[in-house]
């Protein structure tokens, strides 16, 4: 029995609502239920980052990401396994996606080496040299017990050569078929993963090669690395609609709301980014009514809340002049209230998607969010 099932449930153009289930990786006789399209924290070294699980319960996180690659190095993968699996020991129920490392071969490109058996890392830890290869990555992944299992790919670098793009694009459809033969748990489902760089036509053929094989749901890779947002919105519009009706489809690591907004109107699924979390350290808040930089002195008496619209606990008991003098006094409350409001937002977006979808009004939805968010019409 697949661990995975996804039902399309409505469409309003090309935005998808659906219900993804997965197998519990604590009890086998459970199975989550993900309404989608939906927003993943990201959870690189098992947390979210200042958050316990109870508050991201709170905030109606249904599904995380971890790490494959930050894992490996610590606490390691092996006594991850040896603990019960990365659920218990951080104390999560809910499902798990880890990436595989692939795009550490992008951000650590100064400390790998690739080849096409796999990647060569140099620890940004402590300099030790560590080999990675798509059978090693699955290995990592079963020992952490994620739920959804990412193929380990090559993300090239913006900008690029035609050459190294297509490169790229060729041994991630190898590294996914050399991953196939690696047997996972039976709660692990499986994902591929698009390249082909900002290329059209090479992320037509990247798709029409790895659809074809027996993954449980599909990625796109390779975007918001440095390439103007309005053509990664077209490659968009083009490329996501041609990945398999009947099975999740999954933008990996693009987070600024309007990217969320536009790729849902694309037909994706699922998502994940460290930016609302990252961004909420640094004191840039998301609201319905547009961005708000805590930090500066015009909130220094603003006795209002953060965002009227928003049901988090940082919205319903603080002020915007507390939230600016926990920033700027540096305080540890600042980082957990600041990530709880927009992670909050984010899976707020995610609903109000969700529903405009379900009415079928999701350009009429669009438009409006747009007016609120930059206020401006579109």
């Amino acid at each position: 029995m697949s661990a995975l099932k996804f039902q399309l449930l409505h469409e309003s153009g090309a935005a998808r609502a659906g219900l993804l289930r997965l197998k519990s990786a604590l009890n086998p006789s459970v199975d989550h239920e993900i309404e989608t399209p939906t927003f993943m924290p990201v959870g690189t070294l098992g947390t979210v980052k200042s958050l316990s699980v109870k508050e991201l319960h709170e905030i109606r996180a249904g599904i995380i990401l971890g790490n494959t690659y930050h894992l490996y190095l610590r606490p390691g993968h092996e006594r991850v396994e040896r603990l019960g699996g990365l659920h218990k020991f951080m104390n999560w129920d809910g499902p798990i996606l880890t990436d595989s490392g692939g795009f550490q071969v992008f951000s650590l490109a100064g400390l790998r080496k690739i080849d096409d058996e796999g990647v060569t890392f140099q620890s940004h830890l402590d300099g030790s040299t560590h080999r990675f290869t798509p059978e090693h990555s699955m290995a990592i992944q079963r020992a952490l017990g994620s739920n959804i299992v990412m193929a380990f790919d090559e993300c090239p670098p913006f900008p690029a050569t035609a050459d190294v793009v297509r490169a790229a694009m060729r041994r991630t459809l190898d590294w996914a078929k050399r991953g196939l033969h690696f047997e996972l748990k039976d709660h692990q489902a499986r994902f591929g993963i698009v390249q082909g760089g900002l290329d059209v036509e090479l992320r037509r053929e990247s798709a029409a090669q790895i659809t074809p094989l027996p993954f449980d749901g599909f990625a796109l890779g390779g975007f918001a690395i440095g390439e103007p947002m309005p053509l990664m919105h077209e490659i968009l519009m083009e490329v996501a609609p041609i990945l398999p009706k009947t099975k999740p489809r999954y933008l990996m690591g693009v987070g600024r709301p309007e990217d969320l907004v536009e790729a849902v109107r694309s037909g994706i699924d699922m998502f994940d980014c460290v930016l609302p979390s990252r961004n909420a350290r640094n004191g840039q808040l998301f609201t319905s009514l547009g961005k708000v930089n805590i930090k500066n002195a015009q909130y220094a008496d603003d006795a209002s809340a953060l965002d009227p619209n928003c049901p988090c606990d940082t919205c319903a008991h603080y002020s915007k002049a507390y939230l600016r003098h926990l920033y700027t006094a540096g305080e540890a409350l600042s980082m957990r209230l600041n990530t709880q409001h927009n992670l909050s937002f984010y899976l707020q977006l995610m609903r109000e998607m969700r529903i405009a979808i379900q009415e079928n009004r999701f350009d009429e939805w669009r438009t409006n969010f747009y007016t609120r968010f930059n206020g401006k019409n579109i």
